[in-house]
């Protein structure tokens, strides 16, 4: 009977499990890919604070690309956990290291902005674009229950 029991405890722990890392409430992917992932993790070392972003346009203020990554032992945070970038269409392209066991994505809201970029496993990237005025973001990871354990930062466009 206590078999029993804890083999039906396991399955319910395994099925809520992969219920989590592989789901979302993408209300926006249409700009968003994956792709294999075969070097280190974007982003700046650990304990950095904030990332300057480079701009991706011919133009000077024509937006920016931001990279940043999953921790790579698996633990509920973005690094680094401050972005910067120009106003314009700003690109966030996040790593999922491989060694993180898990799924994330990258999402951003506030002043009205609210996307998500498409959920990737271990090993992929996740690249989400949007027109952005200047001022302050969220990004997150829209796997539930990331965001509510950590995996959060703030965006300022300038």
């Amino acid at each position: 009977m206590r078999r029993w029991t804890l083999a039906a405890a396991l399955a319910a722990a395994l099925a809520a499990l992969a219920a989590a890392g592989c789901g979302s409430s993408n209300k926006s992917s249409s700009n968003s890919s994956s792709s294999g992932n075969s070097g280190g993790a974007y982003g700046a070392p650990s304990g950095s604070t904030s990332s300057s972003a480079a701009p991706s346009g011919a133009a000077a203020g024509s937006g920016s690309k931001v990279k940043l990554a999953a921790d790579e032992d698996g633990k509920l945070y973005f690094n680094p956990r401050s972005l910067k970038a120009k106003a314009g269409t700003v690109t966030l392209v996040m790593n999922n290291p491989k060694t993180t066991g898990l799924h994330h994505g990258i999402a951003v809201e506030g002043m009205g902005v609210d996307k998500n970029g498409k959920i990737v496993g271990p090993g992929a990237i996740s690249t989400i674009s949007l027109k952005l005025k200047p001022g302050k973001y969220s990004f997150y990871c829209p796997v539930p229950g990331h965001r509510q354990g950590g995996m959060q930062g703030t965006l300022t466009v300038q």
